[in-house]
């Protein structure tokens, strides 16, 4: 790895934990951009994704242009069971799959339990699959940054005081104030926090999700535009 790769995914790392600190409820959908136009995958882990070779996740191919050829729904969830046969020890199947402007999103769910493992996004022109950026990495006290399979060990076993049922309002008061007339469905429960999906207009717009111990609501900014799933 260069210096100049080096570089940026410390800077990811740092874009993350900031983000946790300052309550991650401020909402975009446009990615960060260079003055290039382009962009690093998952809003600030820079090239290469998350894991790099021999983690979690495939490694990254470089910079990622908003141009070229765009794989197809199919065609990601390929990827992402060609990732699941590899990695037979985690004893995972793929939940939820959907299509955005800026990346595939799916979650994949404990086949022993139900219980959502983590999420993960697709890159549409490169393929490249990586940790989706937010709860996943930073709530998820099981499979996140700083627990479970990916990072050390941690206890998972303390049950969250925040119920589905509480996280749904939770989450349905965050969009009465910045998306007047979202309506929130039903929270996915995985370690240390709750993904929802929301409709408006009747159509699905967006997600968020809800930590399970303190009910902070983080807007998943990254995705754009709904397109289908």
């Amino acid at each position: 790895m260069n210096k100049y790769r080096r570089i940026l995914l410390s800077a990811g790392g740092v874009m993350l934990a900031v983000l946790a600190i300052a309550g991650c409820t401020q909402p975009s959908t446009t990615p960060p951009l260079t003055t290039s136009g382009q962009y690093y995958p998952g809003g600030g882990f820079g090239p290469g994704g998350m894991m790099g070779n021999g983690g979690m996740m495939y490694p990254g191919s470089g910079f990622y242009q908003l141009a070229g050829p765009r794989i197809t729904l199919a065609a990601a969830n390929t990827i992402a069971t060609d990732y699941l046969q590899s990695r037979t020890d985690l004893d995972f199947e793929i939940g939820h799959m959907m299509e955005f402007q800026y990346n595939f999103y799916m979650d994949f769910v404990e086949r022993s339990t139900g219980i959502h493992a983590f999420e993960a996004l697709i890159d549409p022109f490169t393929g490249d699959l990586y940790p989706e950026p937010g709860p996943s990495v930073m709530w998820n006290t099981k499979y996140g940054m700083m627990s479970g399979v990916l990072w050390g060990s941690a206890d998972a076993s303390a049950p969250m005081t925040v119920t589905p049922a509480q996280a749904k309002d939770l989450a349905q008061d965050f969009l009465d104030g910045y998306l007047p007339g979202a309506q929130a469905l039903e929270a996915e429960r995985f370690y240390g926090y709750y993904t929802l999906d929301f409709t408006r207009g009747g159509q699905t717009y967006g997600m968020l999700s809800v930590n399970g111990y303190t009910g902070q609501v983080w807007y998943h900014s990254w995705h754009g535009q709904y397109l289908g799933g």
